[in-house]
């Protein structure tokens, strides 16, 4: 079961979300400033030609790798030294403010201010790499603390396995870590108190892994070996196969007159251009060489103004005209 996603911010929220950062800009700004005199007395301690020149390369380059950070996260190329570039460079500056306070609570004051500006770009490169791990599947979700404290052995190997396998999801991982206590318990009833030594190495990986199903699948047994196989079918002739398929279709072999009965009536009201083999075929329903034929018969009936007969059948009249 997936985990519900947080709901996106509200109008409201995204408001004061951004009143929130453009806040953690302004102090960080002025941390920054705050600093420029402490650290440029310092400079000028060292013997700094330009003193301004220390605090200003500093303070500057603390927010360029702060977005640095950020732009890698955001690209799904984080390094995790850059992050602490930011961290190194403003505990600098925090030094050279407490070195220059008079009290304690003048150092305080003098070290917090640079402090802060880390501070919000930490807040905001975890957002960051919170949102970007979201899309991408690649960041790991963390345990509860409760888990950690209630059974940290149990908890570290779960961890273990979510690193080593990349498992992402701790609901993923928490599914697989039941599925692996089945198997396990399964395996104990199969095999006795000493199943670790008598299931297979395979079994024994896979239970490792957390890939191994509960019930295991049983194999399925192979069919014995027919002696005298069946011969293949032969294939039909293509004569057959268009009997089958008259016969599947219903369809009765026509004799050619019955074409050419069905073509006159169809072709009745057909001007000479419009009567042709495709419009024929078309019609009557017949293959292409019975369709050339019928054309031209028509044609021929067309020109001679008559109708003509089959060749097979006997004309009466004719033989009698003979005979006369």
């Amino acid at each position: 079961m997936a985990r519900p996603t947080v709901p996106p911010l509200t109008k409201p929220e995204m408001g004061l979300a951004g009143v929130g950062a453009l806040a953690a800009a302004a102090v960080g700004a002025l941390g920054l400033i705050a600093s420029f005199d402490a650290v440029s007395a310092a400079a000028a301690r060292w013997g700094f030609g330009e003193p301004w020149m220390l605090p200003v390369g500093i303070d500057v380059a603390i927010p360029v790798f702060t977005v640095a950070n950020l732009l890698l996260i955001r690209m799904d190329m984080a390094l995790a030294w850059v992050r602490f570039v930011p961290w190194v460079l403003t505990l600098i500056t925090c030094g050279l403010n407490v070195a220059a306070g008079h009290d304690v609570w003048a150092k305080v004051a003098h070290g917090t201010m640079p402090l802060l500006w880390v501070v919000f770009s930490e807040i905001g490169a975890h957002i960051y790499a919170v949102r970007i791990g979201a899309a991408t599947g690649r960041r790991m979700e963390k345990i509860r603390f409760s888990r950690w404290l209630l059974a940290f052995p149990s908890t570290f190997a779960l961890w273990r396995r979510m690193t080593l396998w990349e498992v992402t999801s701790y609901t993923e991982a928490l599914a697989r870590e039941k599925e692996r206590q089945l198997a396990r318990a399964d395996l104990r009833e199969r095999y006795g108190r000493k199943w670790r030594t008598k299931t297979p190495r395979r079994e024994r990986v896979m239970l490792r892994m957390g890939d191994l199903a509960p019930a295991t699948e049983q194999d399925t047994p192979a069919l014995p070996p027919v002696e005298n196989p069946p011969a293949p079918p032969t294939q039909p002739t293509p004569r057959l196969r268009r009997q089958a398929k008259s016969k599947a279709k219903g369809t009765v072999q026509r004799s050619f007159e019955e074409l050419l009965t069905a073509a006159r009536t169809v072709s009745a009201t057909w001007t000479d251009a419009e009567l042709n083999a495709e419009a024929v075929r078309t019609a009557v329903h017949c293959s292409a060489a019975n369709a050339r034929k019928l054309r031209d018969a028509l044609k021929a009936e067309r020109a001679g103004g008559r109708p003509l007969h089959a060749v097979d059948t006997v004309i009466g009249d004719s033989g009698e005209g003979a005979a006369a």
